[in-house]
């Protein structure tokens, strides 16, 4: 692995060219430190990926400049993190070299102490791979760690004692995972063994950094190694035990060949492409509530695992403090999903309304991937996917023809009522037996008048 030259980044394959900016002005900004004596390189995960010939999102500044010098030299920062020594210049994140004190609360040092010394910063940092330093000017990587050597051994692996770092932070443990799944590295074996050692302690996590690093596992790349390695590692027994409990349950070969729930979300995991959160999340739930549900008869069957899938999910949902709108997402999905073994023999409303639903594509993509990682037939997404080419907007989502003002003009009265006369003659729109306005009065008069003969 050659050494990175700082401006040969811009004859480097895309998608690096939309980095170059961010790039450039983190450079600007190891400049004027230098030029004020203070020492300042490129650090951690930016290094890493140059190294990698990976796309980079952030490029981070570590400099002996204390908080107070930083600001003093770029005076439209801000302190985002004074107490840690960290500075946003612009976008970019400029923090001071410090050494870290105890971790008493399992995620943040009790104190920090800032250094001159790049070393003393690089001991402090989680992964070899992410203590990398780069100097600009020389175009040099610097490393204290042997965080080059992991890189080209495809190797997890922390920065002295495994137990320390992980007793440390234990939001680390979760970090591990998603980098080892992202990047397609093995997790060390001492490493692992401190995780296994410590998986208990995640759960002292705040739910919104667990969501955030689970959500990263699903959508990063790999999401079959990453839950293959939460597995492995004992945490997804601590987090999800609910993904757990899928293993061993077994389904009907003939519709589920490549076997158990748990293998056969492992494959879903493994065959989607897309980095939608509330998809992945999906994929993942969808079959949630078989496990509970599991029931040996004159075949196997999980009767009802739909609605109790729902139930479960919304649990998980909550539980990681997820919004309103990515809980109804996933909950939909989960909900929907055995939809689609009925889409051609429903009547055209049905079918209508089943398509129009909000984010439909996400319905679909889960449908394939299900499809894929089971019987393999595609029988019922090709059907869709032309009734959605056939299909105009205007004729799924037809404008009302009446509405409650024109009930209440003929004379009704207001309630619970209009809501059903209003479903039967969208219902009759959608099926084209009710065309006109005229048609549609006609039918909610007999609509209310099937309901006062009662």
């Amino acid at each position: 692995m050659k050494d990175l030259t700082y401006w040969g980044v811009f004859c480097a394959p895309q998608p690096f060219y939309s980095t170059i900016k961010v790039m450039l002005h983190a450079g600007k900004i190891i400049h004027a430190l230098r030029q004020q004596g203070h020492a300042a390189f490129f650090v951690g995960g930016c290094v890493r990926d140059l190294l990698l010939h990976r796309p980079v999102k952030d490029y981070d500044v570590a400099t002996s400049a204390t908080p107070d010098q930083i600001v003093k030299l770029f005076p439209d920062s801000n302190l985002i993190g004074a107490h840690f020594g960290v500075v946003l210049v612009q976008q970019t994140e400029v923090a001071t070299f410090r050494s870290d004190s105890s971790y008493a609360d399992g995620r943040h040092p009790d104190s920090v102490q800032f250094e001159t010394d790049p070393k003393q910063d690089v001991l402090r940092r989680d992964f070899t791979i992410n203590a990398l330093l780069l100097d600009p000017d020389t175009n040099k990587v610097i490393d204290y760690v042997n965080g080059r050597a992991d890189l080209e051994a495809g190797i997890i692996r922390t920065v002295g004692d495994p137990q320390q770092r992980f007793t440390e932070d234990h939001l680390r443990m979760l970090r591990a995972v998603r980098f080892a799944a992202r990047l397609g590295f093995q997790i060390h074996e001492q490493t692992m063994a401190a995780i296994q050692n410590n998986c208990g302690r995640i759960l002292t996590i705040s739910p919104e950094r667990i969501r955030d690093e689970l959500t990263r596992i699903l959508t990063e790349g790999h999401p079959r190694r990453g839950l293959e390695l939460l597995d492995e590692s004992g945490l997804l027994q601590h987090l999800l035990p609910e993904i757990s409990a899928m293993k061993g349950v077994e389904q009907p070969p003939e519709f589920h060949p490549e076997g158990d729930v748990w293998i056969h979300t492992l494959i879903m995991l493994e065959q989607l492409q897309s980095k939608d959160p509330a998809l992945a999340w999906g994929v993942l739930l969808h079959d949630v509530g078989k496990p509970p549900t599991f029931q040996l008869a004159d075949r196997i069957r999980f009767n009802g695992h739909v609605e109790v899938g729902v139930k479960i999910a919304d649990n998980i949902l909550k539980r990681l403090h997820c919004s309103n709108d990515m809980m109804e997402q996933v909950k939909a999905l989960v909900d929907q999903h055995m939809r689609f073994g009925a889409v051609q023999k429903m009547r055209a409303s049905t079918l209508k309304r089943f398509l129009r639903q909000d984010h439909f594509e996400q319905h679909m993509e889960l449908h394939r991937v299900d499809c894929l990682s089971s019987h393999g037939k595609l029988d019922n997404y090709t059907f869709v996917q032309t009734k959605l080419n056939e299909l105009p907007p205007e004729q799924l989502r037809p404008a009302r023809l009446i509405n409650g003002a024109d009930l209440l003009q003929l004379g009704y009265q207001a309630g619970p009522m209009f809501r059903t006369v209003l479903d039967a003659v969208e219902t009759a729109q959608l099926e084209g037996t009710v065309q006109t306005r005229e048609e549609a009065l006609a039918l909610a008069r007999r609509v209310i008048a099937s309901f006062t003969s009662l």
